[in-house]
């Protein structure tokens, strides 16, 4: 196993605002920031204390670098960890190479988002989830037909992404949370609110919205390129995801 410096983070305090900054990222245990687009470890630790307990079951159906579930083995929380690509398991299994003290449950399946047959309705504490943001990064570079990171369109982006709020809502137990983080984009320079496409798909499906978390970024990948465009063609940078926490409502 890799020798690990920091176990735990050096400092850290819960998130209590509506706005979250990190300008240094995490780098305890062995979180990296080598997967392109994968959130910050700050972000997930927040989540799961506030939203979830010892020995809960928690789902990320696109888990991605891993964060997620390096979080629940230093955090004592089971986790099923899905992703349809099978570099992003590896990655994730490597990942959780190293020794915490606990001993949770922590399952890696090869698996799509939009069916979740292996779990029964109603069987998961909380949800999370850190979804492409249509086409911006490709994951799979096109040889993953499925991988919704190939989808150039917003509308079809969020009809498949609509089938993984199903599945969720479906999967969650009633009054618990589900939390997604999701940024927009630009199209033809004019702004896309891809956050906002996405978070009504939630609302569709029988979610309610706890909060909306504004997340600012930073060290953005070209940024110093960029920056020297949006005075040229005059757009503004997008600096920010919106960081959506949903409920499923005990209706009954």
């Amino acid at each position: 196993m890799p020798k690990i410096k920091n176990l735990q983070p050096e400092y850290f305090e819960q998130e209590c605002t509506t706005v979250w900054s990190f300008a240094r990222r995490g780098n305890w245990a062995t979180h990296n920031s080598k997967y392109r687009g994968n959130w910050a470890p700050e972000v997930v630790r927040n989540l799961i204390l506030r939203y979830s307990n010892e020995g809960d079951y928690l789902l990320d159906p696109m888990i991605g670098g891993g964060t997620t579930a390096i979080e629940c083995k230093l955090l004592n929380r089971n986790l099923l960890a899905l992703d349809i690509n099978p570099n992003a398991i590896e990655i994730t299994k490597k990942a959780l190479e190293f020794e915490s003290g606990f001993d949770p449950r922590i399952e890696l399946k090869l698996n799509d988002a939009r069916e979740l047959a292996m779990l029964a309705d109603e069987s998961i504490d909380f949800v999370l989830n850190h979804p492409p943001y249509a086409d911006i990064i490709n994951y799979s570079e096109k040889q993953i037909s499925q991988d919704l990171s190939n989808i150039h369109d917003l509308e079809k982006f969020c009809d498949e992404m609509e089938k993984v709020a199903s599945e969720l809502y479906r999967v969650l137990k009633p009054n618990k949370f589900c939390a997604i983080l999701i940024g927009d984009t630009r199209r033809n320079k004019m702004y896309q609110p891809l956050a906002f496409m996405v978070m009504q798909r939630f609302l569709k499906v029988g979610f309610t919205l706890k909060e909306d978390i504004i997340k600012q970024q930073h060290n953005c990948k070209a940024t110093g390129f960029w920056v020297n465009k949006s005075k040229e063609a005059n757009f503004l940078l997008i600096m920010h995801e919106h960081l959506f926490v949903f409920q499923k409502l005990d209706n009954s």
